[in-house]
């Protein structure tokens, strides 16, 4: 079958990325589609592939504020001329899903999350800006009309696809339709143990966005005689970074091998957000550390408290800081630890979407 992925924009590696990399190595020739393309700050397993990005990429400063053309997403995907292929796969966190489907195309979608901006984490996401911020002020007036746009696209999918119970939950509640839950990806070939390189510090890898709330983490550490080192970048640098005690670190961007290194010499990693799935604690665990993490989201399908890493039950810096007297990085068997992770490698993945494809292939034909 010819076949065709959208993803919503390629300009940086994360979880999406991944699982992206994953479906190149499975549909070899199908070329990608996506809203704004950075052939810089992706893999180059990504940029040997056809990619064609929307008329947005176009549009001025959309390199550092493309999420300020959310509003005009809808349309810049609808543009899309898919004639001619028979599977669509669209990885969508945002408006990937709403690509117009010809006529008889098959049309999976692995949803890694519905569209956070206006559903659950608007009043996160706005939280910083002036009630009176023009970027606020249009996305309060659009959020109704984007919602009833997101629910409408939800039904061109023929399957959804959950990274998580979390996801799928959500899927079940926006848009009233089931889902196969199939992890994404954890490169557990690159991210291996080395237990000689253990070091007395706690590591919190992230985006520095509201919703990944490291400022618990941050305020967390204050006052403790433990360093807390932070890799990451995003929009919140600057007041996390002000508002900081001594013992917390910010390293920026750190690419994949100095990553490995700090997951390899950390006590443990720390994990605050409230995610849709969380492919930074699997990857610490590779590496044979346990996590401390938020006991919600998609963090309650991949830690398993007290043996892989442990939960606080509050997204409090008191509650965190709670399980920091209660962590004891003795009791986890590194072994152990990696052997979890391992069951989400690539070809778990591999294997369990083409099992998925071919049953539901055979119910569309």
């Amino acid at each position: 079958m010819k076949t065709a992925i959208i993803h919503d924009w390629l300009n940086g590696m994360r979880g999406g990325e991944k699982v992206l990399e994953s479906l190149c190595d499975l549909y070899p020739d199908a070329p990608i589609y996506t809203l704004f393309y950075e052939p810089d700050r992706v893999s180059q397993k990504i940029r040997r592939r056809k990619i064609i990005p929307s008329i947005l990429q176009k549009f001025p400063f959309s390199r550092r504020h493309y999420r300020n053309y959310l509003p005009l997403f809808p349309a810049a995907i609808g543009r899309f001329d898919l004639s001619g292929y028979e599977r669509i796969i669209s990885i969508s966190h945002c408006a990937a899903k709403g690509v117009r489907i010809p006529p008889n195309a098959l049309h999976v979608c692995y949803c890694l999350t519905p569209m956070r901006y206006i559903w659950d984490l608007f009043d996160v996401y706005f939280r910083h800006r002036s009630m009176l911020s023009p970027t606020k002020i249009t996305m309060a007036l659009l959020r109704e009309r984007l919602r009833r746009w997101d629910v409408a696209t939800s039904r061109s999918v023929d399957f959804f696809v959950a990274t998580s119970r979390h996801i799928a939950e959500k899927i079940q509640v926006y848009f009233a339709r089931e889902s196969e839950i199939i992890p994404p990806p954890v490169d557990s070939d690159f991210f291996t143990p080395d237990q000689s390189q253990q070091q007395d510090f706690y590591l919190l890898v992230s985006a520095l966005v509201p919703y990944k709330r490291v400022d618990v983490a941050v305020e967390a550490f204050r006052g403790r005689h433990e360093q807390l080192i932070i890799a990451g970048t995003g929009p919140e640098a600057k007041s996390l970074m002000r508002n900081a005690p001594r013992n917390v670190k910010f390293l920026g961007w750190v690419g994949q091998e100095n990553l490995r290194e700090l997951y390899r010499r950390c006590r443990a990693l720390i994990f605050p957000p409230e995610e849709d799935f969380g492919i930074v604690p699997l990857e610490a665990m590779a590496c044979g550390k346990p996590v401390i993490a938020y006991g919600a989201g998609g963090a309650l399908d991949t830690i398993q408290d007290g043996k892989t890493g442990i939960f606080f039950r509050e997204q409090t810096p008191a509650s965190l800081r709670n399980a920091l007297e209660q962590f004891n990085p003795d009791v986890f068997i590194p072994e152990d630890l990696r052997r979890h992770a391992c069951e989400y490698s690539k070809e778990s993945f591999a294997n369990r979407w083409m099992d998925f494809m071919r049953g539901v292939e055979k119910r569309s034909c």
